[in-house]
């Protein structure tokens, strides 16, 4: 299971998201550019020395991740969505995608990702946390592909 973050803004979210990779062993995919200097400080406050625990892989740009995780199924994470995450089947491979976190994803993008879910949440409010809802997609993922560490 692969954590693949498009054109991420924020380092405190991304370093996060890199400590969750490294807790339940997911390895972690950055589709540059990214809103923050890689060597940001903030990446490395926020992961710790996590980051020493986690397979990182940045790429230019999207058709660069695409063709570096080949024929795997990507699963986009949108608020665009009807299709819960509860209700749908991942597989152990998937490579579990979100978007930036002023914009999501642009249109040919989503277009590209083999499924689009959501993670259910009330009505009244836009949307969660970047790192939330991967530690979310994650567990459930991990969950339903009795893949969680032990």
């Amino acid at each position: 299971m692969r954590i693949a973050l498009f054109e991420p803004e924020i380092a405190g979210n991304v370093g996060a998201v890199l400590r969750l990779g490294a807790c339940l062993g997911a390895a972690v995919d950055l589709i540059e550019p990214m809103g923050f200097a890689w060597d940001d400080r903030r990446v490395r406050r926020a992961a710790m020395d996590y980051i020493d625990h986690v397979t990182i892989a940045r790429h230019a740009g999207f058709d660069a991740f695409r063709a570096a995780i080949g024929s795997r199924r990507l699963v986009l994470f949108t608020t665009k969505s009807d299709q819960s995450i509860y209700d749908f089947g991942f597989m152990p491979d998937d490579v579990l995608l979100f978007g930036k976190e002023s914009a999501g994803v642009p249109a040919a993008i989503a277009g590209a990702c083999h499924a689009r879910v959501r993670i259910p949440m009330r009505p009244q409010v836009r949307s969660m946390n970047l790192a939330s809802s991967a530690a979310i997609a994650l567990g459930e993922a991990l969950r339903q592909t009795a893949t969680l560490p032990d």
